[in-house]
């Protein structure tokens, strides 16, 4: 597969687009790009048309702003279908990728027929305590300090630090096809996937035994249940 580019406003993402059938649109997590999911065109989803995309910031995509938002990326992907045309299309996302998803699906859910969100969390309340992440952060800022370019790296990772801009009535106005997926040991916890399940209209749920934050998007379970409800 190659790797195309598409021109946005400031921004020039980066995707690849493999086979046919109905659209499919594949979105990332933090620290991670569109190469996650080559085994997902390649094979798992081989009877769609799929877009992995790189958001802004992340992979081979090109942006000069240095401030980052789960609402932006969202943008993003809503720009990325209207300058390919694309009426309608069914979308996963992983993790961030997941946040984005339930931006989508408040904003245009009549484009996004069918969205699946794995292991979101709209609050920073929701995941669990994990320390690596601030002493990550903290290494970012020293590094900042003394004089590296870190602007965008820190932005980026503080994502994950920070509520994605979603409330609870934001939720609870959400009409859209939709079904959120984690894991049995997930980052996540588990009462704030019921409470997003339970504030979101007709919202579907499934929880993927033996399966952790990191290796659920490759889960044989999570594929069959992703097949399952799109098709």
């Amino acid at each position: 597969m190659t790797t195309k580019y598409l021109e946005l406003d400031n921004v020039k993402i980066a995707y690849r687009e493999y086979g046919s059938g109905p659209n499919l649109i594949l979105i990332h997590g933090n620290l991670q790009n569109k190469n996650v999911f080559k085994k997902h065109q390649l094979e798992y989803f081989k009877h769609f048309h799929t877009f992995a995309i790189d958001s802004r910031g992340f992979g081979q995509s090109i942006s000069e702003n240095d401030d980052y938002s789960i609402n932006q990326y969202s943008n993003d992907v809503i720009d990325f279908c209207k300058k390919l045309n694309i009426k309608e299309t069914y979308v996963i996302g992983f993790s961030d990728g997941g946040n984005i998803c339930l931006f989508l699906a408040k904003k245009h859910p009549e484009v996004f027929t069918k969205i699946i969100a794995i292991s979101p969390n709209y609050l920073v309340s929701g995941l669990t305590d994990d320390p690596f992440t601030g002493k990550i952060h903290k290494i970012f800022l020293f590094l900042q300090k003394i004089g590296f370019p870190m602007k965008k790296t820190i932005s980026k990772w503080e994502l994950m630090m920070k509520d994605i801009g979603l409330t609870d009535s934001d939720l609870m106005n959400i009409n859209a096809n939709m079904l959120i997926m984690y894991a049995e040991n997930d980052l996540i916890k588990e009462e704030h996937i019921l409470k997003m399940v339970k504030l979101i209209n007709n919202c579907k749920m499934e929880k993927i035994n033996k399966s952790t934050h990191m290796n659920i998007i490759n889960k044989e379970e999570t594929i069959k249940r992703i097949i399952n409800f799109i098709k």
